[in-house]
């Protein structure tokens, strides 16, 4: 074989070979994310994490395949090609459907690897009788959608992915076309909301229906399933939407219990029965960034002082649903409007925080659209989901 001939490989997925490839997968993507301006290095660990079929549940119900592009014995390119039997389920209304295969996790050294990487994914997928293939969904819809076109200039928050511009023209010029757009909203949240948000909090906080309180961490199981619930629901006609499965529920809440800091995540209530919340995480890739994103030898001990009192870090809000009987009503947006100031106060008082994050939101949801832009925030990412026949 020519030195400079790409060569593609599919990865092992158990025993020692599948940990040393999964290991191999993750440095690469590694490497490369450390080579783009305003990339936050993660936890190793948890990265290896999300592509391991016995620790991640996203694999109950997915097949998933692993390449490594090679060139002179040396990797240079990575893709994930994965199908979510769930999304197969779902209506092709709602963009996926019968037929619908994934590629994610995606990173080449130049065009001509971009293309041997995507050719790999879509003749996998093909092979398992798939007739479409959406991309990059690293892996699941819930972590990492999307490519990043707009917002390279600034770091990327929590649990954000983060992706040199060109990658666009590399996965177009492979016949890829859009999809849908995945777009986040940026925020000064040390002022006050204008006063026509705030008549509308005031008469919400009036109402002896409403009420809005923070998640009770006493109960957190039973809260996280309650929030998840919502989710389920408020989500189920958007987009993209695949419910979570009750082991992705004690997944998630889990991996988030770190995070969560009660004063920032409320849950809205009517004639006391929950039908909104938001969530709102500090953005720990800001300390992330300080530490190199490695736990050892000292990062450990920042990053457990951080967790306990993340002064002035940012905030995103990555996830708020309202109950789909309320869709469209006037008292969705109210309890919106009611939670985000909440979680405004907190924030600046408790943690000294003066930017805030909302997103992603899908390109054609109105009503958030609305709230973003009754809030005065601005559209500071952008990220792309590409379609393709196979």
């Amino acid at each position: 074989m020519d030195g400079n001939e790409i060569s593609i490989r599919a990865l092992a997925d158990k025993g020692k070979a599948g940990k040393r490839d999964r290991a191999a997968f993750v440095d690469l993507g590694r490497a490369f994310a450390a080579r783009l301006p305003h990339s936050v290095p993660q936890l190793r660990s948890e990265q290896i994490e999300l592509v391991d079929p016995e620790r991640n549940p996203f694999f109950e119900h997915a097949s998933v395949q692993l390449f490594l592009a090679m060139r002179g014995g040396k990797p240079v390119g990575r893709i994930s090609a994965q199908i979510d039997h769930l999304a197969l389920e779902i209506s092709p209304e709602q963009g996926l459907g019968p037929g619908t295969g994934m590629f994610g996790y995606f990173d080449a050294e130049d065009q001509e690897t971009a293309h041997a990487l995507l050719h790999a994914a879509e003749n996998w997928l093909r092979e398992q009788g798939m007739t479409r293939v959406l991309g990059p969904i690293s892996l699941s819809i819930w972590e990492e959608p999307g490519l990043l076109v707009k917002g390279q200039d600034h770091p990327p928050m929590i649990m954000m992915g983060h992706h040199p511009a060109h990658y666009r023209a590399w996965v177009e010029d492979a016949g890829y076309t859009h999809e849908k757009s995945l777009l986040t909203y940026s925020l000064d949240i040390d002022r006050p909301f204008s006063p026509l948000i705030q008549r509308i909090i005031k008469s919400g906080k009036r109402s002896e229906k409403i009420t809005v309180r923070p998640v009770d961490l006493d109960s957190y199981g039973k809260e996280i399933e309650t929030i998840l619930g919502i989710l389920n629901d408020a989500w189920s006609a958007n987009w993209g939407f695949v419910p979570f499965t009750p082991a992705e529920v004690a997944y998630a809440g889990k991996k988030l219990k770190p995070i969560i800091k009660a004063p920032l995540n409320r849950i809205a209530e009517i004639d006391g029965k929950p039908v909104a919340f938001m969530l709102t995480f500090p953005n720990m890739n800001d300390i992330m960034a300080k530490i190199d994103g490695k736990l050892f030898p000292f990062g450990w001990f920042h990053l457990l002082r951080w967790l306990k009192n993340p002064q002035g870090a940012g905030m995103r809000v990555p996830l708020m649903g309202v109950s789909s009987d309320l869709h469209n009503s006037r008292t969705a947006s109210q309890l919106a409007f009611m939670m985000i100031e909440d979680i405004r106060e907190q924030a600046t008082g408790l943690y000294g925080s003066t930017r805030g994050e909302v997103g992603w939101v899908l390109d054609d949801n109105q009503g958030m659209i609305a709230i973003a832009d009754a809030i005065e925030s601005d559209i500071n990412r952008e990220y792309v989901i590409f379609n393709k026949a196979l």
